[in-house]
């Protein structure tokens, strides 16, 4: 293929399709748009080594000049995407300027959902280099922080600031946030590591309003409490950045929505990647969506592909995968623990270190999902038979392989 193609985001899931498109053989213009003015850098770090301050800069790059140079990648960076004529085959620029396309990429992302209480400042979000910075200057300060939202980025937060010996509470309206993800007991059991270490949590208890200033601000929870804090970060989700699409026709439903080759529905010419994509999940049966590093850097694999071989497409059905570090925990998660009819506990929680994993029976016998707790090797066998649709009690037997000689045995 020789036409240009030209992508619309330059993190992860952006860049990752430019160099697998070369790797694939594409031999026509590459062109990586980017809002933002920096080199693409990844996004990962921002709420740990980054945040803490154990990172700079150089270490998040994810793409050089000169890296892109030797790829033939143009970059278009500081500057966002405004519109798309899909008739014209251009994509329009906030500077005014177009670039015309023979296949778009849409790998825009997604944005976090802003505070929607009215505080002066001292209240942030983390989604971008420009807010890593912010509340790392933030963290550099005094008083307690607290961190509304117990999903993977508001637990990430939290046990960073813990670690430069802020006070840190951690909000949420659900009992055991991160249940959302893994079922009630392994939420349960992820859920009080927070408090083994020190951190409070108000779990069940929401936020009513956020109001001060930087250092001198009050958090009113809805069963009346007050909560001082210095620093407030609110992390209570994300929104796929959509928006330049409205009016282009295509089809935008909690994302863009593509089917089981992450083709926009309607429109072979242009295809989805990453955390903006919502494509037809041939496994699942439904249109799924997920924000997570990894799916972006394999649908991008699968976008290039598809993209240089059009006559031999290839249907996107991975396993989720998804990891998070808190505190001395490694979380690695496969498959979708939220969809399971059952589970097992292996290895000892309340060990130091902890070693645990819970593996995840489906609707139909099979091993469908597993979470392992600094387990890696553990996760690695068991996605891929969960890749394989193995049966559960075939694939327990064969993960008691590394389960046994490791713990004694399933408890």
């Amino acid at each position: 293929m020789t036409g240009t193609v030209a992508i619309v985001g330059a993190s992860v899931g952006g860049v990752r399709t430019a160099q697998a498109l070369r790797a694939e053989g594409h031999r026509g213009p590459i062109v990586l748009i980017g809002a933002e003015p920096h080199l693409p850098y990844d996004k990962p770090p921002l709420s740990k080594q980054f945040l803490a301050g154990a990172w700079d800069h150089d270490r998040l790059a994810l793409l050089t000049e000169a890296d892109a140079a030797a790829d033939g990648i143009e970059l278009r960076l500081g500057v966002a995407a405004t519109g798309l004529d899909r008739a014209g085959r251009t994509v329009e620029l906030a500077d005014g300027t177009r670039v015309g396309y023979d296949t778009l990429v849409v790998a825009t992302g997604a944005t976090a959902r802003p505070s929607p209480w009215p505080a002066e400042s001292g209240v942030h979000v983390l989604r971008s280099l420009e807010d890593g910075e912010g509340l790392r200057a933030a963290l550099a300060e005094t008083g307690p922080v607290v961190v509304v939202g117990g999903g993977f980025i508001g637990a990430e937060v939290a046990a960073t600031a813990h670690a430069a010996a802020r006070p840190v509470t951690i909000v949420d309206p659900l009992p055991a946030p991160i249940a959302r993800v893994l079922g009630d007991e392994v939420g349960r059991l992820v859920s009080d590591v927070h408090r083994r270490h020190g951190v409070t949590t108000r779990f069940g208890t929401g936020v009513r309003d956020v109001v001060g200033h930087a250092g001198a601000l009050e958090v009113t929870l809805t069963d009346g409490t007050v909560l001082r804090a210095g620093t407030v970060v609110v992390g209570i989700g994300a929104e796929p950045a959509v928006d330049w699409l409205a009016g282009s026709g295509l089809e935008l439903d909690n994302g863009l929505v593509c089917d089981e080759y992450c083709r926009a529905v309607g429109h072979p010419e242009i295809f989805g990647v990453g955390d903006v994509a919502r494509w037809f999940h041939p496994h699942h049966g439904e249109h799924v969506r997920v924000e997570h590093w990894t799916n972006a850097v394999e649908q991008a694999a699968c976008v290039a592909h598809n993209i240089t071989h059009p006559e031999t497409p290839v249907a996107y059905r991975p396993t989720e995968y998804v990891w998070s570090d808190q505190y001395d925990w490694k979380i690695q998660i496969a498959g979708r623990p939220s969809r399971a009819a059952g589970l097992d506990l292996v290895g000892d929680p309340s060990s130091d270190p902890p070693r645990f994993a819970a593996l995840y029976r489906g609707e139909h016998g099979e091993l469908s999902a597993a979470v392992t707790v600094n387990w890696p090797k553990l996760l690695v066998a068991a996605r891929r038979l969960i890749t394989a649709g193995t049966p559960y009690e075939e694939g327990l037997s064969v993960l008691d392989k590394l389960i046994t000689p490791a713990t004694g045995g399933a408890s």
